[in-house]
């Protein structure tokens, strides 16, 4: 009983944050309704047994993902009248788009009412004792045995890109001074100070 009770909270609360969000008129409280979406929608998620996916959606989405969208939308300058503007020119746009995901969640869950896929033979290693496991438990069985190497790889992309990343912003640009760390720390008090006795009715120096 706890648990359909829990279910539906959680689902009715997703359900009305998710509305909030493309319908608020602030984009500051859209980012707040989001925020509240994803924390609902990890509860669903460990009512179904996947706590590795709960915390993802609470720590990559919520706390990394969703607060960085929040510090975007704060610091920019939004005319909401131009963004009103706007959404009236993609209405039409937006529609299609909407009628489309509407159709492929009708054909998914028409797909699912006519009999489940099962791919656990193909997905799952032939050990029997992983059913037996915790979700996380199970996931790190499956990413560092059978997918090590594709786990690898793609740290090592993630690695690359980072590295490209930096080289991309250290690279001399014309108009921009680099910064001199060692340069910085080396500096003395005489240098960063200079006391003046300034005279009584005179402009200052600079």
């Amino acid at each position: 009983m706890i648990q359909a009770i829990a279910f539906y909270l959680f689902a009715g609360v997703v359900i009305l944050s998710a509305a909030m969000t493309i319908t608020a008129r602030n984009p500051v409280h859209s980012v707040l309704w989001l925020i509240l979406a994803f924390f609902n929608a990890a509860g669903l998620m460990v009512l179904a047994g996947a706590e590795f996916i709960a915390m993802l959606l609470v720590i990559v989405y919520v706390g990394a993902v969703a607060v960085l969208f929040l510090f975007v939308v704060m610091m920019l300058d939004i005319d909401f009248a131009e963004l009103r503007a706007g959404f009236v020119r993609y209405a039409l746009f937006g529609l299609a788009i909407a009628i489309a995901l509407a159709a492929e969640i009708v054909i998914g869950v028409a797909a699912w009412s006519a009999g489940k896929i099962d791919l656990a033979n193909r997905i799952a290693p032939t050990d029997t004792a992983l059913g037996q496991v915790p979700n996380v438990e199970a996931i790190g069985l499956l990413l560092y045995s059978r997918y090590l190497y594709l786990f690898e790889a793609a740290g090592f992309i993630l690695l690359v890109a980072m590295v490209g990343a930096i080289v991309l912003t250290h690279r001399k640009r014309g108009g921009v001074q680099n910064q001199n760390v060692w340069r910085q720390i080396n500096r003395r008090q005489k240098d960063a100070i200079r006391n003046v006795n300034q005279p009584v009715g005179q402009g200052v120096e600079l």
